[in-house]
């Protein structure tokens, strides 16, 4: 899978994020200064891998919260769409509508990707920590959502 946008590297400072959530409400990862966030980018609301990825983060938020991680879900779908896919998986934590998918070419999850036979340009599935001052402090992409946020937590400490 070769990234159609420039990937992001440890150390640097993160791209700024501002999008609504599935409320409509403006975020920022701004507003998250002095503490470790984790943005994870899925390509889509209700599809198997997005859903396995996103309950996952859900099932594991309580030890991600208690060791002081933010979590932030990005995808391209509208509002509307996220706030269905929040409210059917019961997803507590802030999913993000990056519509144009201007954030994800800006973090380096965006490229192009081949499923079923079938090669175009879109999200790949990522995930940054921003460490509290607004570093990258690792990044993945191309990430396996089955048993990503088990990874992920033993990577982090948690």
């Amino acid at each position: 899978m070769i990234a159609s946008s420039d990937e992001l590297e440890p150390g640097r400072p993160a791209p700024e994020l501002e999008l609504p959530d599935a409320t409509g409400a403006r975020r920022s990862l701004a507003e998250h200064r002095g503490s470790p966030v984790i943005v994870y980018f899925y390509p889509a609301a209700f599809t198997p891998g997005c859903t396995t990825e996103a309950c996952d983060f859900r099932d594991n938020l309580a030890s991600l919260q208690g060791a002081g991680y933010v979590v932030l879900g990005v995808s391209p779908d509208s509002v509307d769409r996220l706030a269905e896919f929040a409210a059917a998986e019961q997803l507590s934590y802030p999913l993000l509508s990056d519509e144009g998918a201007e954030t994800a070419r800006a973090w380096g999850a965006w490229g192009q990707k081949t499923v079923a036979g079938r090669t175009f340009d879109g999200v790949i599935r990522s995930t940054v920590v921003v460490d509290p001052e607004g570093r990258v402090a690792s990044v993945e992409y191309n990430v396996d959502p089955v048993g990503h946020v088990a990874r992920l937590r033993e990577r982090l400490g948690v």
